[in-house]
């Protein structure tokens, strides 16, 4: 990786896929035109799952509104989409759990974020890819956990350091496979970005 626009660019992309699973109403785990059976790991069973592993860690709490919220169906409400883009995002909500911090650095909390990795762990969550990299030439570094579990992938990152960062970004996040093959390579790489290769 060279320089920092890149590397900030890795971390906005990050912030951004976080976010589409705020703002949304209460969902199985299953997108539109389909179903999801009452037997299914469904989005509120996944977003429960992360915001117990969050306050289990001692995670720093999130101030953005509609993120980290007790249950999806406790987000702020979208206002009805009216581009292309927005109409993408509303369909990919039913297939995102997610949680995130975007704020001051805060000590330990690269740590904490480890801690809520082995509490999802605990939960059944297999942990796969640890990778560390370089955002800039200060020592700024993102790291990233793969995890899966019933078909979902989630990605646990923690980006930013104190002495080369003012802002620390701290996500987890999680998409349903099935949910998400809807959508085309077009539209994933529109939501995504690089991530839509990863899953």
């Amino acid at each position: 990786m060279r320089g920092r626009g890149r590397g900030w660019a890795t971390v906005a992309g990050a912030a951004a896929v976080v976010v589409l699973g705020a703002g949304c109403g209460a969902g199985n785990g299953a997108g539109p035109g389909g179903g999801a059976s009452a037997s299914s790991f469904g989005r509120e069973a996944a977003h429960g799952e992360i915001v117990a592993a969050v306050k289990k860690a001692g995670l720093p709490k999130s101030d953005l509104p509609g993120i980290g919220g007790p249950t999806p169906s406790g987000s702020t409400p979208l206002p009805a989409p009216s581009t292309d883009r927005q109409r993408l995002q509303e369909r990919a909500h039913a297939c995102t759990a997610a949680w995130q911090y975007v704020g001051p650095p805060v000590d330990g909390s690269r740590g904490d974020l480890e801690k809520a990795v082995t509490a999802l762990v605990a939960e059944g969550w297999v942990q796969g890819e640890r990778q560390v990299e370089r955002l800039d030439a200060k020592g700024g570094t993102m790291l990233q956990f793969t995890l899966r579990k019933r078909g979902w992938v989630m990605y646990a990152r923690h980006a930013g350091v104190t002495q080369s960062l003012s802002m620390e970004m701290i996500s987890l996040n999680a998409t349903e496979t099935a949910c998400m093959n809807r959508f085309t390579e077009k539209e994933k790489e529109a939501l995504f970005g690089e991530d839509a290769e990863r899953g």
